[in-house]
This record gives C-alpha cells, structure tokens and sequence, in this order.
C-alpha cells in the first residue's frame, strides 16, 4: 500500500494529483443547481415556467440544473437570479 498520502488532507491529494479545481469546480455547480432547484420548489416553479422567465429554453435550463455540467455563464446565473426574485452574488476568496 502507498502511505504517501497518509496525514495529509484531501485537498492537498487533489492538488498533488491535478484535480483540485475541477473537483472546486463540479462541486460549486452542484450547489448552485440545488439552490436553484430549490427556490423553484418553493416557488412552485415547474421547468417551462422558469424557463419562460429566464427567457431561455427548457434544454438550456436543464444544463444549469444539471451537476455534472460545469459550463455555465455569468448571463445565465443572472437570468436564473433574477427569475427566482433573487440576487446573484460573486466573490473571490
């Protein structure tokens, strides 16, 4: 067994092996796409209704509710934001 790793923590793994930001990347898309998720929910929102709001289309609305798919734009955040009555906020950390 390589011990290489022992005690260190999973970031740095991640790192060491070139992976830490896409892991970042795929995991701050799962957020978002639950929050979303979520206000739609509250909202009573189905997918064509939100859609319709964002002025977009229900394929274009499943890639940014999908987790997986980590290609998303700025615009389209706003759009959802917006649609949800909400506010999109970015910050660098």
């Amino acid at each position: 067994m390589n011990k290489k790793h022992i005690g260190s923590n999973f970031d740095d793994f991640l790192k060491e092996e070139n992976l830490y930001e896409q892991v970042q990347t795929v995991a701050i898309k799962r957020v978002i796409a639950y929050q979303i998720a979520e206000e739609m929910k509250k909202k009573k929102l189905t997918k064509t209704e939100m859609a319709n709001r964002m002025k977009t289309s229900r394929a274009a609305l499943e890639r940014l509710l999908d987790p997986e798919n980590a290609s998303i734009t700025l615009f389209t955040l706003e759009r959802a934001a917006s649609a949800l009555g909400k506010k999109l906020t970015v910050q660098l950390a």
